[in-house]
Formats: C-alpha cells, sequence, structure tokens
C-alpha cells in the first residue's frame, strides 16, 4: 500500500492527510488485516516524546500520524510543513464508526470507567444501531493484566479496536498487543468515551471551526488541564521556534 506524503516535525513524521483521505486507507487496512496502530499528535504528545525516549519510539513506529491538535497545524505553517488539515481523534473514531457499520467491521471498545463504557455502547448503538460490537473492557487494569487482555483479544478477534485510555499507556498498551500477535487496526482515543457517553459535553460547532475546543474543554476542567496547556503550551512554543532556528541555520 502506498503511504501518504509524511511532514517530519520535530523529528516526528506526520502524514499529511485528509480525513477523506484517511478513513480511505484505515478502511483498506481493516480488510486485509493489517496491524497498524493509528495515532493522533498534538502539543502535549511532543512535549512529552522530546523527554520520554520510550514513547518517542512507540511514537515513531505507528503506522499512522494524523495532526491532532491545532498547535500541530500553526507549528507546520511557522516551519513551511504542509499539513492539510487537521484531524481530530473523535470526529474520526466517529468516522470509522460509520464504517464499520456499514462494511459490518467488528470493533472493540477499551478503556474508561466501566459506567462511562457501558452508557457508551448504549449511546453508540442508538446512532449505529448496525454497529458490532465483539467486546468492551474498561480501562482499570494493572500492567501484570496486559496479558490476559492480549488474549481476550484474541478471542474476540475485532477488526478495529478502540483504545480510550490516557497517554502515555495507551501508546505503551498498543505497542504491546501488537507485539503480541493481535493483527487488528487500533486506534487511541484519549477521552473521547466520556464524550461519546455524554459524560463530557464537547464545544459546539461554531468553537470548533474557531480552533478554540481545546478552551472549552480547559473551561470544563480547569484543574486537570491548566497546567497541560499553560505550561505544554509555552514549552511548544519554544520548540517550534528552535526547529524554526534550526531549519534556517540549515540554509
Amino acid at each position: 500500500m502506498e503511504r501518504f506524503t509524511r511532514e517530519t516535525l520535530f523529528d516526528i513524521q506526520i502524514d499529511a492527510v485528509t480525513m477523506e483521505e484517511l478513513v480511505s486507507v484505515i478502511d483498506e487496512k481493516i480488510r486485509t488485516r493489517e496491524p497498524t496502530h493509528i495515532l493522533g499528535i498534538n502539543a502535549d504528545k511532543i512535549n512529552a516524546s522530546q523527554e520520554n525516549d520510550s514513547l518517542n519510539q512507540v511514537i515513531q513506529k505507528a503506522e499512522i500520524i494524523h495532526a491532532d491538535g491545532v498547535s500541530i497545524l500553526l507549528a507546520a505553517r511557522l516551519l513551511n510543513k504542509h499539513i492539510p488539515e487537521r484531524v481530530t481523534g473523535i470526529d474520526l473514531m466517529q468516522q470509522l464508526l460509520d464504517l464499520a457499520e456499514v462494511s459490518h467491521y467488528t470493533v472493540y471498545f477499551l478503556g474508561a470507567k466501566q459506567a462511562v463504557i457501558d452508557k457508551m455502547q448504549e449511546q453508540l448503538l442508538k446512532n449505529w444501531p448496525g454497529l458490532s460490537i465483539a467486546g468492551a473492557r474498561n480501562g482499570y487494569f494493572s500492567d501484570e493484566e496486559w496479558p490476559e487482555i492480549a488474549t481476550e483479544l484474541k478471542d474476540s478477534n475485532p477488526q478495529l479496536v478502540f483504545v480510550g485510555i490516557t497517554s502515555p499507556k495507551k501508546e505503551y498498551l498498543i505497542d504491546y498487543l501488537m507485539t503480541h500477535g493481535i493483527n487488528t487496526v487500533f486506534m487511541g482515543v484519549g477521552g473521547s468515551f466520556d464524550v461519546l457517553s455524554g459524560e463530557i459535553k464537547r464545544a459546539p460547532l461554531w468553537v470548533q471551526n474557531c480552533q478554540l475546543e481545546w478552551c472549552f474543554r480547559l473551561l470544563q476542567e480547569p484543574k486537570r488541564l491548566f497546567k497541560r496547556y499553560l505550561f505544554g503550551n509555552l514549552k511548544f512554543l519554544k520548540l517550534t521556534v528552535l526547529e524554526k532556528v534550526k531549519s534556517a541555520n540549515k540554509k
């Protein structure tokens, strides 16, 4: 399969891809049972990868890396890199649920609290009544239970697995499962389970269109996100400026 064009930002190759192109390629990967890690990259993950070599190695291995953050688009523009659009994790997840229903692909959900994952499945079956759910498991388990999860996935054999766990645990878990013979398409979706269950409200469409969804999230969860957004964005800005200087010195 031909790869997307990739742009290198902060030593990470990011797919220069639209939502439509991405869904089409993922469809082919599901049909051919090609093991795939779909990874959304944002400022927070870039920052973490700079300090955490093991996380950086997992990110570098991902078969698909899409820009899931307006900060990535802004940095790309400043660094003269072409990334056509932002593909948010929750929007991509919903597109893939559309695809799974139409194509009769089986899906599995891993992560969040049990009450959240139960409620989400109820909501999903209202919106996607033809969706075939192979199984689900909450995100409250120890590292020692990873082999048990691998066995469960081998038995249920889903074609698409959504992992709603915080970083970097979800990246490590997906990498572990892929190296232990789970031949499926994995997508890390962060807090999307909370939104799709109705536990957390998503920003109105006009806020999304203004690229201010991060601000809406900050207002909902200030204690959890204030430090990440304030200090994280300053750190990412510094990385971007350094990258620009490095690029200029090469000319």
